[in-house]
């Protein structure tokens, strides 16, 4: 059975069924091994992989014959940090320097974050949003935070668009919205009237839009 079979001759019985032809067949095989690391496990029997190499080696064989659309169904489950972002990286490298259009199915919402420009939300079978991945975190992403780490301690710092959340001696946790301020004015602001020694401003993540969506059913 082909599970017995070494991964590289898995690979060439996929060549002649897809009839690929062979400088092609070879000039994505040597760049998928480069980019996926596969030659420390070519050898080795498809049923004797671990998750993190058969996923690895499924996507290579996926690839092999330049389909100009792949559909991944949670392509990262399972994996630990580092299989994660080697597989991350080679599908945006596939997706950009290939022009291949990539749907990904996942629950894992770190790769909608660091993969999609566009994003569909399904619920019961509804699609309940079809847009760009930014539009959505704009719109239902909440408060983003601008945190500020003040040379001192002021006692009054108003804002107008901006309200504080948090105070930490000279650390000061701003919460505002896009509609009512940007990050660029606000920072204006706080730099025209206060002396500044770093700041940070974070956005809401994914996993709190998606979540807030869902609770408070935002999208009904």
């Amino acid at each position: 059975m082909w599970w017995d079979l070494p991964v590289i001759e898995s690979l060439d019985l996929l060549q002649h069924i897809y009839r690929i032809p062979e400088d092609r067949f070879q000039d994505n095989l040597n760049e998928f091994r480069e980019l996926l690391e596969l030659d420390t496990f070519l050898n080795t029997p498809v049923r004797a992989l671990s998750l993190g190499q058969r996923m690895r080696a499924d996507i290579c064989a996926a690839l092999l014959h330049d389909p100009k659309f792949l559909f991944l169904d949670e392509p990262t489950i399972g994996l630990d940090v580092v299989a994660k972002e080697r597989i991350r990286q080679f599908i945006q490298h596939i997706n950009q320097q290939r022009d291949t259009t990539i749907l990904l199915t996942t629950h894992d919402l770190s790769d909608v974050e660091k993969l999609c420009k566009r994003v569909m939300i399904i619920d019961h079978g509804s699609l309940l949003y079809d847009g760009k991945l930014e539009l959505l975190k704009e719109r239902f992403g909440g408060k983003r935070q601008l945190i500020v780490d003040f040379y001192e301690i002021y006692d009054q710092i108003s804002i107008e668009g901006a309200h504080i959340a948090k105070r930490e001696g000279s650390r000061v946790t701003f919460l505002f919205t896009s509609q009512d301020i940007t990050a660029s004015e606000l920072i204006n602001q706080i730099s025209s009237r206060f002396r500044i020694r770093d700041l940070e401003v974070r956005e809401s993540d994914i996993e709190t839009t998606i979540r807030r969506i869902y609770e408070e059913r935002l999208l009904e």
